[in-house]
């Protein structure tokens, strides 16, 4: 049987700090050659499909390292298939989960249920996070560093109720735990006062425009310093998902390449693209845990992604369906839908000249695959996986109801109008997604992770 053969020509290659006109061949699910367009015009191989690339932009798979997909147990709001779907869409080729579903995966068994949910199930490549309980430090510590993404601690509660409190619960993960510790961060304490408050003032009927007062700046820091200083006492891998504040920044540092980090950080596009000034108009549509906070807050947060400060982009993509976040404060859950369209709207950023092309390949391909240590991807690289995105950066489009692909079906991008589209989405050297078109006979990979 003859070897599968692919060509992307003539694209502007978008990979490790460069941008140059070139061509990628693939080899079954490895790239195997990377050369200038004027290096070679063809290659006279038979059985090889070709891809014209021209005047398109071709960049690595985003990889997605903060995610919920909803299954097991909550698959009415979504589901590994339909969210996995909607990443390929978006040009997510590799993601990472959570574990707030339903049961909680906060054993080995319910993990590997997972994976092998995912391998029946998956478009992209997938990893999975097992949740840390104030309970079961024993299977936190029998997790696997080559094959899962890391342990997740809610320091704060939040959709799925896993709140980690117990100080001697936390001081066992962090100093026991050989695994990248991902956490939540939002000091309970002080959410339960402002709640109080705020309740005293409106009763039941508290205005979304709150929630940043709730949730507020003190109670992330609060908890954000907490668990920096348990870090840096204990040596521990930590990562802090979803910054939302400026004052947060502080705990961070630029000093050295995120590879070599033990203490790194992350924001998602909804934190970058919404501030306050948007509740009026989207209400709880926009309403996230971590809350979207001021409009100074969400300058810093950019300014300190292109200094290096924050080290990835991620979405925190939370779907829940329209009637649930269509409810009143209290009563809606936070959480919403991006994977589909976190990558075009960061290249809005592009258009308006806020962001570069290879900053944005950096924050969402190549930093969380060195973040993580992830094998073989993230990269345009020779012998590497062939997670490949090509991108038509000038073709309008507007979302809507008909091309959504999330399965509950709304978006808080629903009427913009993005300048760019993903054509096509490359997995393990398939061709899974092509101008709208899928092609699902290929699942994805189980993530593999080269740690000591």
């Amino acid at each position: 049987m003859l070897n599968k053969k692919l060509l992307i020509q003539n694209a502007l290659v978008v990979n490790e700090g460069k941008s140059f006109k070139g061509s990628v061949l693939i080899e079954n699910d490895i790239i195997i050659d990377i050369f200038d367009s004027d290096e070679k015009n063809f290659y006279s191989i038979d059985n090889i499909d070709i891809i014209d690339g021209s005047n398109k932009v071709l960049i690595p798979g985003i990889i997605d390292d903060q995610v919920h997909f909803r299954e097991p147990g909550l698959s009415y709001k979504a589901d590994i298939y339909t969210e996995s779907k909607a990443a390929i869409a978006g040009g997510i080729t590799s993601y990472m989960e959570m574990p707030n579903t339903n049961p909680q995966t906060t054993s080995q068994t319910e993990l590997e249920k997972k994976y092998k949910l995912a391998s029946e199930k998956s478009l992209a490549n997938y990893s999975f996070y097992l949740g840390a309980t104030n309970t079961n430090i024993d299977e936190l510590l029998k997790t696997n560093l080559n094959n899962v993404c890391g342990i997740k601690v809610f320091m704060g509660s939040s959709t799925g109720n896993m709140l980690v409190d117990d100080i001697n619960t936390l001081t066992d993960i962090f100093s026991k735990s050989k695994a990248l510790i991902a956490v939540h961060c939002e000091d309970e304490s002080i959410i339960k006062s402002n709640t109080i408050k705020y309740k005293q003032i409106y009763g039941e009927d508290v205005p979304i425009e709150m929630h940043p007062k709730i949730r507020s700046e003190e109670a992330c820091y609060s908890s954000s310093k907490f668990a920096v200083e348990l870090a840096k006492k204990y040596n521990t891998r930590l990562h802090i998902l979803h910054l939302s504040t400026s004052k947060e920044l502080e705990l961070f540092s630029n000093k050295l390449p995120v590879e070599e980090k033990r203490i790194t950080a992350e924001v998602c596009v909804h934190h970058l693209w919404f501030d306050e000034n948007d509740y009026k108009k989207h209400k709880t549509k926009i309403k996230w845990n971590p809350a979207v906070k001021s409009s100074n807050d969400r300058k810093k947060l950019f300014e300190a992604l292109k200094n290096n400060t924050l080290d990835v982009i991620a979405t925190d993509h939370a779907p829940h369906t329209e009637d649930e976040k269509n409810n009143t404060y209290f009563k809606a859950p936070s959480g919403g839908p991006l994977v589909q369209h976190s990558l075009v709207a960061m290249l809005e950023f592009y258009h308006k000249g806020e962001i570069s092309l290879e900053q944005i390949v950096e924050k969402m391909s190549h930093a969380p695959a060195k973040m993580f240590s992830i094998k073989n991807r993230g990269f345009i690289r020779k012998n590497y996986k062939a997670d490949l995105v090509l991108l038509d950066l000038d073709s309008k489009w507007e979302v809507n109801k008909k091309n959504i692909l999330y399965k509950c079906n709304w978006s808080p991008f629903e009427a913009y109008l993005f300048k760019s589209k993903v054509l096509y989405t490359i997995v393990n050297g398939n061709i899974v997604y092509n101008k709208g078109v899928f092609f699902e006979q290929n699942k994805g990979e189980r993530l593999i992770f080269d740690r000591d």
